[in-house]
């Protein structure tokens, strides 16, 4: 459903060993904003009930079930270069994308 590239996943753990609540996973959703329509979102959060629990790269990422249908295919990708955009969603299936990265039609 959805995949973190070594980047994001590298980023994530760094991410996570700074929360005070190591139980909390990282959530990836999308809401509605942005200049395209819809917006990513990433936090950390308790799994709550109809999640999916996606394993990759050794992580677990928790996708509400509404969002979940928008992130098939998709991969989560972490630039920290000169130029970089922090995460970034990388989603074929968008009809359209904003030149920022975190917002979709």
């Amino acid at each position: 459903m959805i995949e973190l590239t070594e980047e994001a996943a590298k980023k994530i753990r760094a991410l996570h060993s700074e929360q005070e609540d190591s139980s909390r996973l990282m959530r990836v959703f999308i809401e509605p904003g942005g200049c395209s329509g819809f917006e990513y979102g990433m936090s950390f959060d308790h799994p709550k009930e109809g999640d999916h629990q996606i394993q990759s790269q050794g992580l677990t990422v928790l996708l509400d079930p509404d969002s979940g249908e928008y992130f098939k295919g998709c991969k989560v990708h972490f630039d920290d270069g000169l130029q970089g955009k922090g995460f970034e969603i990388i989603n074929p299936n968008a009809k359209s994308t904003c030149g920022c990265g975190k917002s979709f039609n």
